[in-house]
């Protein structure tokens, strides 16, 4: 039997790759059309943008709470969250969640290790590139990072949070984002995390100046490896 997969989401467009990545990649390993069960529980993201706004993590935190206890009755096994940003908040959840969850950072950071990397551009929200986030889990597996200039992740943030998240996607945006990744490979970075669960909606390795470390699909990915029992695959 595979095990209930609870989708913690956040914004919409990060969640649902997330969510059709398990369901289309549960083939390769289950059969045709098969997939883990997966559940998805998501909030209004105005209510997480206000709280992230006003630097309310325990908002966040209770948040994310609160879609993990309704995934929790409905049979969830464990969880996931689809969004890098409202990690932040993942101490406070995890003390007060039932059920286990997996990190974002940790199977990113084990990706990385197992890649042979070393020094990783770090790109995502202001909140995000910000934050504790990776360079807890990175510094863990003595990891390097970079983050991109103030004005560059302003840029970022509002490319983000202004059109990905609604699924609106310009070219001169991606130029941007590619010239921003191009930056930090020249000051010594060999692979750059996608750390918004939107960006691999625009970048990829087939057009990023670096190899790219796709948080949304290797969270999709691992969390697929443990509902089906191939913990060896995957980070807890």
């Amino acid at each position: 039997m595979t095990q209930h997969i609870g989708i913690v989401g956040c914004s919409a467009e990060g969640a649902a790759l997330c969510y059709r990545t398990i369901c289309v990649e549960g083939a390769t390993i289950l059969g045709q059309h098969a997939h883990p069960e997966v559940s998805m529980h998501t909030p209004s993201l105005a209510d997480y943008v206000a709280c992230l706004g006003r630097g309310d993590l325990a908002g966040v935190g209770d948040l994310m709470l609160s879609s993990a206890r309704k995934l929790e009755k409905i049979g969830a096994d464990f969880l996931i969250c689809p969004d890098n940003t409202i990690h932040q908040a993942f101490a406070y959840v995890t003390q007060r969640s039932a059920l286990p969850w997996m990190h974002i950072a940790e199977v990113v950071a084990a990706e990385a290790v197992a890649r042979g990397f070393h020094q990783l551009a770090l790109t995502g929200t202001k909140w995000l590139v910000e934050s504790d986030v990776y360079p807890e889990k990175l510094a863990a597996r003595r990891l390097g990072y970079e983050r991109p200039e103030a004005e560059e992740s302003a840029e970022i943030n509002r490319i983000i949070m202004d059109e990905l998240v609604y699924g609106i996607f310009k070219a001169e945006s991606v130029s941007y984002l590619k010239q921003t990744i191009e930056r930090l490979k020249q000051i010594g970075c060999d692979a750059v995390i996608l750390g918004c669960t939107e960006i691999p909606l625009v970048i990829d390795d087939g057009n990023s100046p670096l190899p790219t470390l796709d948080s949304t699909r290797l969270l999709a990915r691992a969390a697929l490896h443990r509902a089906v029992g191939r913990m060896g695959d995957s980070t807890e």
